[in-house]
């Protein structure tokens, strides 16, 4: 008898281990909704409300309740009447937190505890726009598993995180939380974020719940004012907004956030068509639906509901699960199902939901895992600061480099060092900070004395204070328009240097939640002071600590050499100093386009064509009479030290069909004098559809290094997948037409070649 071939051998024991998987996760599942119905079925329709209620820990936890507001959640703690809670922050406040629960309460069902770990829990990374900038899925996924490590250390198991919000509006506060103005990039993004934080298995200690948020339309406020009228279309909302909540559906997101906004009249809290129909039922999507905070009760506001009873009821019809701090469920929930209003299977339903993700957390089998001093004790912050450190490097974008001025020559020997945030150690830890120390960022001076040989003299001057006083999440900022009386030093040490590095652009609390600006300029006199420097000083860097696009045309007319450094955590100074001095060539691309001015705004790459879209010898088309309408820097923008030049474009056919690829082929030449990473991305038209299409839209990108004179050829698959757009037949699919293929640099400067599908 012949022994069998050693490849069918290989092909059978994978074959019996894929069944074996499949069975096992098959077996897995349906052990989980046994156990989820089990208890369910034994719980009192108070005990059922109670786990869509979810408290914050706003008292100490580890000694009595003092005030009355305090006791009485303390209580319903004891009664079981309470889901989850959010911002206790440590292992012992999560301890006596859960202890409450399971020493008094009747069904012993335990909590689990969310916070917003945005960019990091103490070691802080870039802002999420920021570090979007990198490109790099595998260290944003690294970022978000360090993030959920050090979480679990301090008693945390759920994260409101990943936003996945596309904005294309640099007024709204919060697109510095989010990974800009591109569906498939967000989309990405988003996946390998979920991925970090949940890891392969949740019930693994040192993995976290993730959220979706906000579902949706968040990121198109009205005006780019944060918690403002959304007025979309049905087409847009399908092809521009879902699509990233989509993919974090299906990567197995374990949580949802639903948005503060309205669309077309109802509040995303209520908006059945959203999160029942869409999200529950077409996606069919297994997780719970928090509210975001007090989100439920704001419905009275929006003038779609009188009283917190109404508002529960329209809430829970649409399927938020939980609610977060809003007293709405707590107060009025139960009296709805017993009076008839609230059928009891829609309640639960959401409890069911949010005991599957306890359940998958290993709650149930050791409610007090997230409870282990231990963890915080293996922890090497050191090892996560020198991550920190080569991530927020990832993530800056060289916007211009006249003059060769970067990277800073070992024959430069005296560099000046001016700009309110240049020695600013907590605006480069940016809103939404988590457990990030106040004032413990590597400064950009310190950076840049570390950096320097024995023989540099580097000085610093504040020339003008932004001027802010208090930082504070919650109080407004009050930015210094009148106090120049550092002017004359700043000039003076200008004047006496060979280098200037002006460090310019935002507090950490310009932007975030409730931080929209009508201006996006440099605020204050800082303008005023980069104008001043540049009479007495023509080499300047200008390095931008900032939390979303600016309005930099003067700068960008002016200065020789401009680094978009965004807000970049722990580390900001050292990295910015490894970029700086060409210790690492910098490689970001801009996730968010940078506006000429300000009333371009929303800008955005991927836009539509109009009917009039360009005639530069008439005045009748869509544009401004006073500046160009498209972007000072596009998406997808970056400089490098390194020169990447492109060949040709080349694809393996001219038509594709639902059975057919078709590849896509350029190559790459590094043509200057040291190594550098390119991102090459892909864009597709589709040129003529049953609605208006985008005039390009990113596909695909790859991040390709290159040594000097080296060339790579880039291939790209192109599927019928990525032709696909919700059509005017309401659906997701392809039609039969001609498109055109674009592969650069930038979503501006691209080669481009033809293509038809057939069906």
């Amino acid at each position: 008898m012949k022994k069998p071939a050693l490849s069918i051998i290989i092909l059978l024991i994978s074959f019996i281990t894929a069944n074996a998987q499949n069975s096992a996760i098959s077996s897995s599942i349906e052990n989980v909704e046994f156990k989820v119905d089990s208890v369910l079925a034994k719980m009192t329709l108070e005990e059922k409300v109670g786990q869509l209620v979810q408290y914050n820990g706003s008292w100490d936890l580890t000694g009595p309740a003092s005030e009355l507001g305090s006791k009485q959640k303390e209580n319903n703690l004891k009664k079981g009447l309470v889901g989850s809670m959010l911002n206790v922050l440590s292992v012992e406040a999560t301890r006596e937190a859960q202890k409450l629960i399971m020493d008094n309460s009747r069904m012993k069902i335990p909590l689990i505890f969310g916070y917003d770990v945005i960019h990091g829990y103490k070691t802080i990374f870039p802002v999420p726009l920021g570090e979007t900038a990198s490109w790099d899925l595998e260290a944003m996924e690294l970022s978000a598993r360090i993030a959920a490590i050090e979480s679990v250390a301090e008693g945390i198991n759920w994260t409101f995180s990943p936003m996945i919000d596309v904005s294309r509006d640099a007024r709204w506060g919060r697109i510095m939380e989010g990974s800009g103005e591109d569906p498939y990039l967000t989309s990405v993004v988003g996946v390998a974020k979920i991925k970090g934080y949940q890891g392969d298995d949740l019930s693994d200690q040192l993995t976290i719940a993730a959220t979706a948020k906000h579902f949706a339309g968040y990121g198109f406020a009205e005006a780019g004012r944060d918690y403002n009228t959304v007025n979309l279309g049905e087409n847009e909302l399908h092809n521009s907004v879902l699509p990233p909540f989509k993919a974090a559906a299906e990567a197995g997101v374990a949580t949802f956030m639903n948005s503060f906004n309205e669309i077309d009249g109802i509040p995303s809290t209520g908006n059945k068509y959203l999160q029942r129909d869409i999200l529950k039922e077409d996606w069919d999507w297994k997780g719970f639906i928090v509210s975001d905070w007090g989100s439920i009760p704001e419905m009275i506001n929006h003038g779609i509901a009188k009283d917190k009873k109404q508002a529960s009821q329209i809430a829970i019809n649409a399927g938020s699960d939980m609610d977060m701090e809003g007293g709405a469920y707590e107060s009025s929930l139960a009296e709805l199902v017993n009076e008839g209003i609230v059928d009891l299977a829609v309640v639960d339903d959401a409890v069911k939901r949010v005991l599957r993700v306890k359940f998958k957390l290993g709650l149930f089998d050791d409610p007090y895992k997230y409870a282990d001093p231990a963890v915080k004790k293996n922890i090497s912050y050191e090892d996560h600061r020198k991550t920190a450190r080569t991530i927020a490097a990832k993530s800056i974008v060289l916007l211009k480099n006249e003059k060769d001025l970067l990277p800073i020559k070992a024959s430069v020997k005296s560099i000046a060092v001016i700009g309110p945030l240049a020695n600013d150690k907590d605006a480069p830890i940016g809103n939404w900070r988590a457990q990030g120390e106040a004032n413990s960022a590597v400064s950009v001076v310190e950076g840049i004395k570390i950096a320097v040989g024995k023989d540099t003299k580097v000085k610093y001057a504040l020339g003008a204070t932004l001027g802010i006083s208090e930082r504070s999440f919650l109080l407004p900022l009050e930015i210094n328009k009148t106090d120049r009386s550092g002017f004359k030093e700043a000039i003076e040490l200008a004047k006496n240097s060979e280098l200037v590095v002006m460090v310019l652009g935002e507090d950490a609390f310009q932007a975030g939640e409730g931080r929209s600006q009508a201006k996006i300029s440099l605020a204050g006199l800082q303008q005023e002071l980069l104008e001043e420097i540049k009479k007495v000083n023509n080499n300047i860097v200008l390095v931008l600590i900032n939390g979303r696009p600016l309005e930099i045309s003067w700068a960008s007319e002016n200065i020789p050499a401009i680094v978009v450094a965004w807000q970049l955590g722990t580390e900001s100074g050292n990295a910015i100093a490894d970029v700086l001095f060409g210790k690492y060539n910098p490689s970001g691309k801009l996730p968010v386009s940078f506006p000429r001015l300000v009333g371009q705004e929303p800008l955005y790459y991927n836009q539509k064509n109009t009917g009039r879209p360009s005639n530069d010898q008439h005045v009748t088309y869509s544009h401004y009479t006073d500046v160009k309408k498209d972007a000072l820097y596009p998406f997808g923008y970056g400089l490098s030290y390194a020169q990447f030049e492109y060949g040709s474009l080349s694809l393996s056919g001219t038509e594709m069909n639902s059975e057919k690829e078709i590849e896509a082929t350029i190559t790459i030449t590094n043509a200057g004098k040291v190594k550098g990473r390119e991102v090459v991305q892909l864009y597709l038209q589709d040129i003529v559809g049953s609605t208006t299409r985008p005039v390009k839209e990113l596909k695909g990108f790859q991040l390709v290094d290159l040594a000097p004179g080296e060339a790579k050829t880039i291939t790209f698959t192109i599927t019928p997948k990525m032709l696909e757009f919700y059509t005017a037949n309401k659906i997701w699919e392809v039609e039969a037409g001609d498109f055109n293929v674009f592969v650069g640099g930038n979503s501006r400067d691209l080669k481009s070649a033809e293509f038809t599908f057939k069906n």
